[in-house]
């Protein structure tokens, strides 16, 4: 933290010991993001970020091996305007986890068959096993969002799309699916067609922000902010715990059986390049 001043100290060393701030004021509500005098929002300083991202990511692993450990299933949706920041979340996000366990999931344009398909159809087939965790760079709110604004689904498509949404919803977490969503807002500056979007997106909360899944909306304008604020809240969501491994016993090494491995000039070795390259040392 050499440069820093004593304050950015003392805030990243209470994030690092995990008694930061939780983000809300005295009365319960979310704490707004500090301002300049122009309005706008201002960037968090970036060691303080970097200490506090890299304590997050270290508690994305406990959560991970938890999910792994009871078998849970969590669905994470990444929502937002095209350069909110959802894709540099996303990849903090997974940066340290298995893929294996935790899998990000951004679908392509659907195909000829999937146009004729039941809409949630293509997208239940990338819902998690017991033990996975999966991350949607957008998911089936495409059609409320996009789709509505560019005008590639009907009215009838999209009216049917807010009626059975929640019921859709309503299913997985019945099922028992750990479901969150998060709604990635930038400001005008940020985006062109900015008013059909946010149009877009308060009808959608309007039919889709249910208490079995409400919607978590992260400023985004300072996207170092956002990451941290995402990511924090998803793990004050879900009760995971450091999970005890039971200790590893190796057993003896058999002995040697006279095997020799086989002379290096009978198998073709890739050229040794980072030599090539490498400086002497003086």
């Amino acid at each position: 933290m050499a440069g820093g001043s004593a304050k950015t100290k003392k805030a990243a060393k209470s994030a690092m010991d995990g008694r930061a701030a939780d983000g809300r004021t005295a009365d319960g509500r979310a704490r707004a993001a500090p301002r300049d005098k122009a309005g706008k929002v201002q960037r968090m300083p970036k060691k303080l970020y970097e200490t506090e991202l890299f304590r997050l990511q270290a508690e994305l692993v406990k959560l991970q091996e938890w999910v792994r450990a009871e078998q849970a299933r969590i669905v994470v949706i990444f929502e937002g305007r095209d350069a909110a920041g959802k894709g540099s979340t996303i990849k903090r996000v997974a940066q340290y986890l298995n893929p294996r366990v935790a899998r990000i999931v951004a679908l392509p344009a659907p195909t000829e068959r999937e146009q004729t398909e039941w809409y949630f159809q293509r997208y239940i087939e990338h819902l998690p096993a017991a033990g996975q965790i999966v991350l949607f760079d957008r998911s089936w709110y495409n059609r409320a969002g996009v789709e509505r604004v560019m005008g590639f689904c009907s009215k009838e498509e999209y009216f049917r799309f807010l009626h059975q949404c929640p019921i859709f919803e309503r299913l997985l977490v019945e099922e028992g699916i750990l479901l969150r969503k998060y709604w990635f807002s930038v400001s005008d500056d940020e985006q062109a067609r900015w008013e059909d979007y946010s149009r877009a997106k308060d009808e959608m909360f309007v039919h889709t922000d249910i208490p079995e899944a409400p919607w978590n909306v992260i400023e985004s304008d300072d996207k170092r902010r956002a990451r941290v604020n995402m990511i924090a809240h998803l793990l004050s969501t879900v009760p995971y715990h450091d999970v005890q491994r039971m200790p590893l016993s190796l057993p003896p090494r058999p002995p040697s059986q006279g095997y020799q491995r086989a002379p290096k000039d009978m198998q073709s070795y890739v050229p040794d390049h980072a030599a090539a390259i490498e400086q002497p040392v003086k």
